[in-house]
């Protein structure tokens, strides 16, 4: 029976320092629900089940959901989950200054993915008080993707 407490270095199946629970250090992409933003509301098939995907297409999913969630707000995610765009209301910041501070709370959101690889870069157009901004997430496989979000500075 394999022990519970493995100890670093133990012969417990995975490499020391191996953070995605895989051998040889590949990360698992496991599959996920589609979910439409605009709607608010899951994909459906026409036999009316929930739409899943897997792989790349579950990664990306995880990666909208990141950064439309607020940070620290509900019980069911971890304190790393999510993103603290709210932040910046309070703080009066020049626009080049929300801009740095989005790219740096979007890396850091989606990097706390072992499926993430780079984030960046960024594009940014202003209206008014509202940043809206896109980014490209890539993924350890060297898939890409363009994601969209914006941030409302007051």
């Amino acid at each position: 029976m394999p022990n519970l407490f493995p100890v670093a270095g133990e012969s417990s199946g995975t490499p020391a320092g191996s953070t995605d629970g895989t051998a040889a250090g590949q990360v698992k992409f496991g599959r996920s629900w589609r979910f439409d933003y605009e709607l608010g509301d899951f994909v459906t098939t026409p036999t009316g089940k929930i739409a899943e995907c897997s792989d790349a297409e579950a990664w990306l999913e995880w990666c909208k959901k990141t950064i439309r969630t607020e940070r620290y707000t509900y019980l069911a995610y971890s304190r790393k989950y999510g993103q603290e765009y709210d932040e910046l209301i309070p703080r009066n910041l020049s626009r080049r200054a929300v801009e740095s501070e989005i790219v740096r709370m979007t890396t850091e959101a989606l990097k706390t993915d072992p499926r993430t690889d780079r984030v960046g870069p960024f594009s940014f157009e202003w209206d008014g008080e509202r940043c809206f901004f896109q980014c490209e997430a890539t993924n350890v496989r060297g898939q890409k993707s363009r994601m969209d979000g914006s941030v409302v500075t007051s």
